[in-house]
């Protein structure tokens, strides 16, 4: 049987994309994404709960998350799980989950109140090299 590591996640950003270049020069993306859910306790009591994504993008998928997404805004988000790790100070292990996207969908009105110039069903994700498809563009 083949290997599976797929997610995907629908949430709101916490935070303003954060892009910068890797050494080589190529444009890395990273955001915070909060998924909600609600659930019924063991109490009867209902509980709401947030899950906070840590969430990578690479090439042309980086640019266009970092021109486009802002704090608050709906996304779906599709990628990959990757776990890293590195020695911090006094040598101490650190790790971290990244979500590594490859797709995503803006979801929702731009502002949250005015209804967006773009269908929010359009999609916008790499190919096989790494790279958008100029007809994937939701403008």
């Amino acid at each position: 049987m083949g290997n599976l590591n797929k997610c995907m996640i629908i949430g709101r950003l916490g935070r303003d994309p954060e892009m910068r270049y890797t050494a080589n020069g190529s444009p890395l993306t990273e955001v915070r994404v909060a998924v909600g859910r609600t659930y019924t306790s063991s109490s009867g009591e209902r509980v709401e709960d947030t899950e906070w994504f840590n969430v990578v993008a690479f090439g042309r998928t980086a640019e266009t998350m970092a021109q486009y997404l802002t704090k608050g805004r709906e996304v779906y988000i599709e990628g990959r799980m990757q776990t890293r790790n590195w020695d911090g100070e006094c040598g101490k292990k650190h790790y971290r989950t990244d979500l590594v996207a490859d797709r995503f969908e803006f979801l929702g009105p731009r502002d949250g109140g005015a209804q967006s110039s773009y269908d929010p069903g359009i999609a916008v994700g790499a190919d096989a090299e790494g790279d958008v498809e100029p007809d994937d563009l939701p403008f």
